[in-house]
């Protein structure tokens, strides 16, 4: 499970950082300075990586919460924590490319997993 926690850490720095860091390359002086000025204005596809991020930090809490406890009461997660990930990049992907009614699907699935998740913990 720490192998799952490190790699969902990892793919939050690539969703809320890289990512849309590297769609906005042409705003790099914004980027790089004190962003005293006002924001440049988002690309639709900026726009939709954004909320994505806003997405996955509502449900990583209580992810990360999850997994940890699983760790401390030595149940095995693993792969219910697997499909999750696996969620949540697609969930990123739907975003990205407008897929919406499959991207509603994929969060009510992520969901189901931590619910899952938390009934498994209380016994």
């Amino acid at each position: 499970m720490t192998a799952i926690i490190i790699g969902v850490l990892g793919l939050t720095l690539f969703q809320l950082w890289l990512l849309p860091a590297s769609t906005n390359i042409n705003n790099i002086a914004y980027l790089l300075g004190g962003r005293d000025d006002e924001p440049p204005e988002q690309s639709l596809l900026q726009g939709r990586i954004s909320r994505a991020g806003v997405n996955l930090g509502e449900s990583l809490p209580a992810f990360l919460a999850l997994s940890l406890l699983s760790m401390i009461q030595n149940i095995d997660l693993t792969q219910i924590a697997m499909v999750w990930v696996g969620l949540r990049i697609l969930y990123l992907l739907c975003y990205m490319f407008n897929i919406i009614y499959v991207r509603t699907i994929i969060w009510l699935g992520s969901l189901g997993c931590l619910i899952y998740m938390a009934c498994k913990l209380l016994g």
